[in-house]
């Protein structure tokens, strides 16, 4: 099973055209497209604050790191 040829894709517009008419179609089409457009954008609303996240990490390691060092030594003294 392949691509359909041409007579196939021919026979599936005329399907398509009956069932949903010469109007509908750019309705469908213009909705679909809507779709796409607000499905990648959600999806590039996700990606932007988990990038901000990884920069700020190596940040916040290291002054929760410098925070944690002091805290360490002063157990350590104490025991």
């Amino acid at each position: 099973m392949g691509m359909p040829g041409g007579w196939e894709l021919f026979a599936i517009i005329l399907v398509i055209v009956l069932l949903f008419g010469g109007k509908k179609i750019p309705e469908l089409a213009k909705g679909l497209g809507k779709g796409i457009k607000d499905f990648k954008k959600a999806v590039n609303e996700d990606d932007e604050p988990a990038a901000e996240v990884k920069k700020a990490e190596p940040k916040e390691i290291e002054a929760k790191a410098e925070e944690a060092a002091p805290q360490a030594t002063q157990t350590k003294q104490q025991a």
